[in-house]
């Protein structure tokens, strides 16, 4: 190897380094977070958001065709099937509104709040035993829903079972003193 040969290795060498360096005390830029705008129209969660704002609209038609159209994008989500559920039912679309909350009870069987709408639901529509089940089944996974004992107890005065109605209201109120919904029904029962 020649002088000269030498002399380039180096060089080569020594500017080789000097990139390493440079490279090494580079730092990387900031991921830049995406906003609210640059996220594409069709993502579930701004869907959502955007169904969100259109129920405190009350533009309840609106709400449905965007959770919609989440669910197109992400069928398997209990949360979009359950707000369309509820928005469904404020557009008078009863039926509609339970088969979407079924297919929510078909992802997450376990969901006492959903089990609560759809008996809500049921009974709104005069399928008394469905009503039923589902209160039974909400309270079987939580015991502790005031709630659901006050639309249980609504549930048996409808279908004429008094004494059970007034031992719902008197559990709901045990569980929440201040529901005064489940004193002025009791209060009737008992009047």
């Amino acid at each position: 190897m020649s002088v000269f040969q030498i002399l380039m290795l180096a060089v080569t060498a020594f500017f080789a380094y000097k990139v390493y360096e440079h490279i090494n005390t580079l730092e990387d830029p900031p991921e830049p977070k995406p906003s609210r705008d640059s996220l594409s129209s069709f993502d579930p969660e701004i869907l959502m958001d955007r169904a969100d704002e259109a129920v405190q609209q009350r533009d309840f038609k609106r709400a449905a065709a965007l959770l919609q159209e989440a669910h197109v994008k992400a069928s398997d989500n209990t949360e979009i099937l359950n707000k369309l559920g509820f928005v469904l039912a404020q557009n008078g679309d009863l039926q509609a509104a339970i088969e979407t909350y079924l297919k929510s009870l078909a992802i997450d069987e376990r969901d006492d709040v959903t089990h609560n709408a759809i008996a809500s639901l049921y009974r709104r529509t005069s399928e008394f035993d469905k009503a039923k089940q589902h209160y039974e089944r909400a309270l079987e996974l939580d015991d502790a829903y005031e709630v659901t004992y006050y639309n249980f107890a609504n549930l048996l005065v409808q279908m004429g079972e008094k004494d059970k109605a007034i031992a719902m209201y008197e559990k709901a109120l045990e569980l929440n003193g201040d529901l005064e919904e489940a004193a002025q029904e009791l209060e009737k029962l008992r009047g």
